[in-house]
């Protein structure tokens, strides 16, 4: 019987195509990894990543001399601290808490009247230049900051250079433990604004932009109030220049104990 002739086997030469098929997809699968990733929402990121560095700033952990590596370079992503609680930055380092001294000697609180010979002291200049007023009595102790040196017209902002008088009152803030009441006043002239209707506005904003300062470089926010008395609190006459500029000032009260005992529990 004779033998079936045998066929030849079929080389497949298209066997590759399968294996060229699945790198393709592996790589359009990488792709849309990276374009998502790439389209992460940045200025989310930026605000974690500046919240951690503040953080760092804030404990002296980096210090103002330091060099800091930019987080973004991108146009979306915060550059400031100021972009992530809202407010201006300040400048104020724990290490201004208190100027030498042991361990016991930091542990015991000073006085009001201690308080106010230090800020006297530090703020020689600003009294002299009346940007700045000092003065105690039953309430307690009342450091009056002028709108001339603080404040531009109209607006709640602080200036920069009022930032430097800032830390010297806060690094006394923190040798007492008493409560802080913040007051925002302005004189008898009428503002009528998109931003503020009436002074009641304009020294309101203005007493909470500096309690969010003084927040901001660590004083408890539980010793802390603010409120706006609009032009209803004068210091002076406001015939004169000279009375409408007194009038229109932030006053930030350290409460004695008796003032103490009337504030709500």
């Amino acid at each position: 019987m004779a033998r079936k002739k045998k066929h030849p086997e079929h080389v497949n030469h298209e066997r590759w195509l399968v294996s060229y098929a699945d790198f393709i997809t592996l790589l359009f699968a990488f792709f849309v990894v990276m374009f998502a990733a790439s389209n992460a929402d940045k200025q989310k990121a930026g605000q974690v990543a500046k919240s951690v560095q503040s953080a760092f700033t804030d404990l002296a952990i980096f210090t103002p001399s330091g060099k800091k590596v930019p987080l973004y370079d991108d146009p979306g992503a915060p550059s400031s601290a100021s972009s992530v609680v809202g407010t201006m930055s300040n400048k104020f380092e724990n290490t201004q808490v208190i100027p030498g001294g042991d361990k016991a000697d930091q542990a015991k609180p000073a006085t009001i009247a201690e308080v106010k010979a230090q800020i006297e002291k530090a703020l020689q200049a600003q009294l002299e230049n009346k940007s700045v007023r000092v003065t105690s009595d039953e309430r307690g102790l009342t450091i009056s900051l002028s709108e001339a040196g603080f404040f531009s017209p109209g607006s709640e902002v602080l200036q920069p250079i009022g930032g430097d008088v800032l830390n010297q009152i806060v690094a006394n803030l923190m040798t007492l433990p008493n409560p802080v009441r913040v007051e925002g006043h302005a004189d008898n002239t009428p503002i009528h604004t998109a931003r503020f209707p009436s002074n009641w506005e304009l020294s309101t904003a203005r007493a909470t932009h500096i309690l969010q300062y003084l927040i901001n470089a660590k004083v408890p926010p539980s010793r802390m109030s603010a409120t706006g008395y609009g032009e209803y609190h004068p210091v002076a006459s406001n015939e004169t220049p000279e009375g409408r500029a007194s009038n229109r000032r932030v006053d930030i009260v350290i409460l004695g104990e008796s003032a103490q005992k009337l504030e709500p529990k």
